[in-house]
């Protein structure tokens, strides 16, 4: 998979840009706030359809504009893929696939598959289990559009049991009208977990590796999923409903469902020590590297198609030597890195960055 064109109109601060990329490594360099990152906010909204800056479409169009166009060429083994996407001021988004507009965003995922590693990335180690969850789902959502329908029936679900529970004034009478939410809610969390599951047991081994590879020390790194867990979808479901029960009075008086893959979580730990709590920053950055470093051997395996690896300003957080061999595993794979300063002597495709524009 490699992305041969992206052109973009009226995005952020570019009033048009169109940029050929290498099949390899392809660098941004420039000062800060030039928009490099905005060059790789594009791919990833083109990817998945949605920005991981901000929430509304209309920020990403650029200021006394009414709308913007992003759109590139892809090539994969199955052939070439033209994906196009159309904001507006005012009005929802408008999704091209070779032209022709497609109805639901899930018929966008998949085709484009990118793995984006920014400073702020550290938040999927250190900060709240919502990171790590996003973390898993954009993953598997990117692989699986069943998944993405599964996540989207179990949003649904969970709401109209959540507004049962808070608009119950006996719990008695709750008890008799919940079990149909709580069927079908177990039903839909536990393909979640299981989905889950076999996610963190592929990347696991991987990660270990990728972390070997970038500190060259027998650290181990070790990934588990924490929640209700199983082997099979229907040996969660039966432990779902079991604890839906138990935990009934403690959701009626607090308002709203407290166990399910909403509240799940990812425990990472180096050597048994849990790095949200006890890992230094360094421990912490180069974990979350490997994670996201080994999400490549994933996708392949997955989709039998190299993702694109997109890195944003991640090199001066690195000391000499992972750097060095993070641009070793850069270079064999499509990527769009950006920086500030790229005094390496290696084969790359250099942009520079000025202004909303590309030199």
């Amino acid at each position: 998979m490699r992305i041969k064109e992206l052109e973009i109109k009226n995005f952020r601060n570019y009033t048009y840009a169109k940029v050929n990329l290498n099949e390899r490594l392809n660098v941004l360099v420039g000062n800060n706030a030039q928009g490099k990152t905005n060059l790789l906010e594009s791919i990833f909204l083109l990817a998945l359809g949605k920005s991981p800056r901000v929430n509304k479409d209309k920020d990403l169009v650029m200021w006394e504009k009414e709308n913007s166009i992003i759109k590139l060429v892809l090539e994969k083994k199955a052939g070439t893929t033209n994906i196009e996407i159309r904001l507006f001021k005012a009005g929802k988004k408008v999704i091209l696939i070779n032209g022709i507009p497609i109805k639901k965003i899930s018929e966008l995922l998949g085709i484009l598959n990118v793995i984006y590693f920014f400073p702020d990335d550290l938040k999927l180690i250190k900060e709240s289990p919502s990171e790590r969850r996003k973390f898993m789902d954009m993953d598997i959502c990117q692989a699986s559009k069943q998944y993405f329908y599964l996540l989207t029936r179990y949003e649904r679900i969970l709401n109209q049991r959540n507004k049962l529970i808070k608009t119950s004034k006996d719990i008695n009478i709750l008890k008799d009208a919940i079990s149909i939410w709580d069927e079908q809610l177990a039903d839909t969390a536990s393909k979640i977990i299981l989905s889950r599951i076999k996610f963190i047991n592929k990347l696991a081994p991987k990660v270990k590796n990728c972390h070997h590879y970038l500190t060259g020390n027998d650290e181990n790194l070790q990934l588990s999923y924490v929640g209700i867990t199983g082997e099979t979808s229907l040996e969660i479901k039966n432990k779902l409903l079991e604890s839906y029960n138990q935990t009934l009075e403690k959701d009626f008086d607090l308002g709203y469902t407290t166990i399910g893959p909403h509240r799940d979580d990812l425990k990472i730990t180096l050597n048994n020590i849990d790095l949200r709590t006890f890992g230094s920053q360094g421990q912490q950055r180069t974990a979350s590297l490997s994670l996201k470093l080994a999400e490549i051997e994933t996708f392949k395996y997955e989709t039998d198609e190299t993702p694109i690896l997109l890195l944003d300003d991640v090199l001066s957080e690195l000391d000499n030597t992972r750097q060095n061999k993070l641009l070793e595993i850069a270079s064999k794979l499509q990527t769009v890195l950006t920086c500030t300063d790229f005094p390496f002597d290696i084969k790359c495709k250099k942009f520079n960055i000025q202004n909303g524009k590309i030199i």
